[in-house]
């Protein structure tokens, strides 16, 4: 299959899973609220500013969706979680969701929360990384996850440095503290709105170079994830999720509070001052690019990205991505 029409089969293979949809955004009124739980990729975070500005200001409820926001107890199995029917809707990552169909999951991407990737190369210090080629002779933490290990070959062979000449060390989540402890040189998989803005707060001057940079295919960070069964027998409920939530991060864009106060009720260890600062950085990956609904997901990237994947080795076939995302239930999408 080539690369130019196995976009194309993705279009035409997620709406044959959708069910049919309006283009008349349905609002619920007038009907019982919809349960529906959502479960977060990790702690309470900026990049769910938009789902607790929605919730906060009420237009979940305006959706007659009653939506409960839950913290996954292990952020590694939010998918398989889901897919159990214990969840409505999930936040995970394109690579995870690819990974997952892979293995039978059968979940959908239904939009993106974050439309870039957030995960980064940063160092810090006075010999900070500012090239990949600078990666020579280096130990670079990551988080253990096998296809970060793939970014970083990618990085390494645009940059003409042998592999065995870098060290890689597993430090789980404390990519922090193994930058500062000087445990390792650099990381990868810090995001550069979160970490780095953390980082900068502390002036301790990060260098961060961003992925799209670095030779790896652009992709949604984060998207919004349902069951193939939900996609096909529920299709308005995504809808109208969807539809709240494009209005809530317009209301968040006008009022940063909107978000920020009810998530940090949610999470009462986030410093606002820290938090402002991340969601200034962080805004532009949560709304509608120029030209597109919110929540678009760009055929053509999640092509190039699962053909990515395929060739390092992380994906058996690139095609998995075929029945992978549906942007069918997006704000004005739809038959």
């Amino acid at each position: 299959m080539t690369r130019r029409i196995a976009p194309v089969l993705a279009l035409l293979a997620c709406l044959l899973l959708a069910a049919c949809g309006e283009r008349e955004e349905p609002t619920g009124a007038g009907t019982e609220a919809r349960p529906v739980a959502l479960l977060l990729d990790y702690l309470p975070n900026v990049d769910h500013a938009g789902l607790y500005a929605t919730k906060g200001e009420g237009l979940f409820e305006r959706a007659d969706l009653d939506v409960e926001l839950r913290t996954p107890s292990d952020p590694a199995s939010v998918l398989k979680v889901l897919a159990a029917g214990r969840a409505d809707l999930a936040i995970s990552y394109e690579p995870d969701l690819l990974l997952a169909r892979q293995e039978g999951v059968k979940v959908m991407a239904v939009g993106a929360l974050a439309n870039k990737p957030l995960t980064s190369l940063m160092s810090i210090g006075k010999n900070a990384i500012t090239d990949p080629k600078q990666l020579r002779g280096k130990r670079v933490g990551t988080a253990g996850i096998p296809y970060q290990q793939a970014y970083l070959k990618t990085i390494l062979d645009r940059a003409g440095v042998p592999e065995t000449t870098v060290q890689v060390v597993n430090v789980g989540f404390n990519l922090t503290p193994a930058m500062l402890s000087r445990r390792v040189d650099a990381t990868l998989g810090a995001f550069w709105n979160v970490e780095g803005v953390e980082l900068e707060r502390r002036n301790r001057k990060p260098e961060i170079l961003r992925l799209e940079d670095l030779g790896i295919p652009t992709y949604d960070e984060l998207v919004i994830v349902a069951r193939e069964e939900t996609v096909r027998n529920d299709g308005a409920t995504i809808r109208r999720f969807l539809q709240a939530l494009a209005r809530g991060t317009t209301a968040l864009a006008e009022d940063p509070g909107a978000g920020l106060d009810p998530l940090i009720a949610a999470n009462p260890d986030l410093v606002r001052a820290t938090m402002e600062e991340q969601l200034r950085a962080t805004l532009p990956v949560l709304q509608a690019e120029e030209g597109k609904p919110y929540g678009w997901m760009e055929p053509k990237e999640w092509d190039a990205f699962a053909r990515w994947m395929e060739q390092e080795g992380q994906l058996r076939s690139g095609s998995v991505v075929q029945r992978a995302f549906t942007n069918e239930f997006l704000p004005g999408e739809g038959i």
